[in-house]
């Protein structure tokens, strides 16, 4: 099977854990031993958020003057090559000798006139009061939003068109390299004038890019691995019931948080739409969520909610 591995920001690094080395190493390592069984007998692509360290160098670059600060692109690639770094090692420390895993800066075509540039919806970085976040808004010009109850920066996040390194990822599945790409929802580009790639201020989410590359790949399977065991229906309130098996009409239909599941529910959808099976679940459960026996199954083969706990 050809498989999408699509590691969840808090897969890495948990909700409210200090964004040190440390703990993302640590993280990082126990993500690879949670993968390391799909990579027998099965292609493994491997993609990951970046949400909590592209805040963090925006954060940094802005205490420089404001001509030696860096556009988002530039951090996307950064954060791409950094987390792609410890995924490697970690992969290559628990699979066995000879097995190849390669990290891919990965650039992602989006529209320049997509709306997502007018209407700023991606959390980057750490979480603050509300008078902080209205206080750092004034000073920086950023725009915040809600998150649970706190606030954080969001920027653009416009819709992934291209994976301009497709043909290459191909290749390197071809010769049975674990590749690791699209990180952080790749670097974002636009074609400029005379067809030039520029990058461009945003950061792509990760899940609608790993369904597309997943949709180019002709992959069989994309698991979107987080810290929540599997979809809920009216999740936080007292009848929450997690689904199990459900179809993509069906589940469109459900109400989910706009910066957490929803974007997760939306890339399921329109990988399995094309006749592939979305999974989501917990990053330590995968195997068995690979298996059937965890995790919230998404497939047109499911008849409306085929099982629910």
């Amino acid at each position: 099977m050809r498989l999408i591995i699509a590691l969840g920001g808090n897969a890495l690094l948990r909700r409210h854990e200090r964004l040190t080395p440390e703990n993302q190493r640590r993280n990082i390592k126990m993500a690879a031993e949670a993968l390391a069984p799909l990579a027998h007998g099965h292609e493994l692509v491997v993609t990951h958020g970046n949400g909590p360290q592209v805040g963090l160098l925006a954060l940094q670059s802005a205490a420089y003057a404001p001509d030696e600060s860096y556009p988002l692109d530039i951090l996307d690639a950064e954060t791409e090559g950094m987390i792609g770094y410890l995924i490697e090692q970690e992969l290559i420390n628990v699979l066995p000798t000879g097995r190849l895993c390669a990290t891919l800066l990965t650039q992602i075509e989006v529209d320049p006139d997509d709306p997502a540039f007018q209407a700023p919806s991606k959390p980057i970085g750490p979480v603050y009061t509300e008078a902080a976040a209205e206080r750092l808004a004034q000073e920086r010009g950023w725009r915040i939003a809600p998150d649970g109850t706190h606030y954080r920066r969001v920027v653009a996040s416009p819709l992934p068109r291209k994976i301009l390194q497709i043909d290459v990822i191909r290749l390197l599945l071809g010769r049975g390299v674990v590749v690791i790409c699209a990180g952080g929802g790749g670097i974002p580009v636009v074609r400029g004038g005379q067809g030039r790639l520029e990058g461009i201020e945003a950061v792509i989410d990760k899940d609608r890019a790993s369904a597309l590359l997943a949709r180019e790949l002709g992959a069989d399977a994309l698991m979107m691995l987080t810290d929540v065991d599997a979809v809920y229906r009216d999740w936080g309130k007292p009848k929450a019931r997690a689904l199990r098996a459900v179809s993509p009409d069906a589940v469109r239909q459900m109400a989910f948080a706009p910066g957490s599941m929803a974007p997760k529910i939306a890339a399921a959808c329109e990988f399995a739409e094309t006749g592939g099976t979305a999974f989501i679940g917990r990053l330590q459960d995968a195997a068995a969520i690979l298996a059937g026996t965890a995790g919230t199954r998404i497939s047109l083969e499911i008849e409306g909610i085929g099982e629910w706990d």
